[in-house]
């Protein structure tokens, strides 16, 4: 999927203003201005337009969970420089504290029916034979979720 479009969904989700993205940014130390936000949510087709990379949707990301469960008392992580769905995923659920029953409810709200042992597969680590990608349609569930569960 594409980080903007991510950003946009997750901000509408929590109902962020841009002040509390640029925020949610900065908590791990990834500076971006206004008008790179403005920029983010442009449409593709918009010459304004600026893609979001991976390494600054990592740190939102981490400065998510941080705005929701406090800074972690450990030395601080480097930021991905490279996100998959699965890592995505994951740190959304981090985020909200979320249990494997949570998260399964979640997404059968979105009409997506998955089993413990399926769900667990996408938070694997990668070189685990039972690791299993994240797809597209998995992920955007996910968000529908929780979307409708925050209504």
């Amino acid at each position: 999927m594409i980080n903007n479009d991510l950003l946009r969904r997750i901000s509408n989700i929590f109902d962020l203003t841009d002040e509390t993205i640029l925020t949610t940014f900065a908590l791990s130390q990834c500076e971006i201005s206004a008008e790179q936000l403005t920029n983010f949510f442009k449409e593709k087709d918009d010459t304004a337009y600026q893609p979001l990379e991976d390494v600054q949707f990592a740190s939102f990301l981490n400065g998510l969970i941080i705005a929701k469960r406090g800074p972690s008392d450990g030395p601080e992580r480097p930021v991905e420089e490279e996100l998959t769905n699965n890592m995505i995923f994951n740190k959304v659920k981090i985020a909200l504290s979320l249990k494997a029953e949570e998260v399964i409810a979640t997404l059968e709200l979105a009409d997506l029916s998955l089993g413990k042992y399926e769900l667990s597969a996408f938070f694997r680590n990668v070189n685990n034979k039972h690791y299993k990608d994240c797809s597209d349609e998995v992920l955007s569930a996910f968000l529908k979720g929780l979307k409708i569960k925050s209504k």
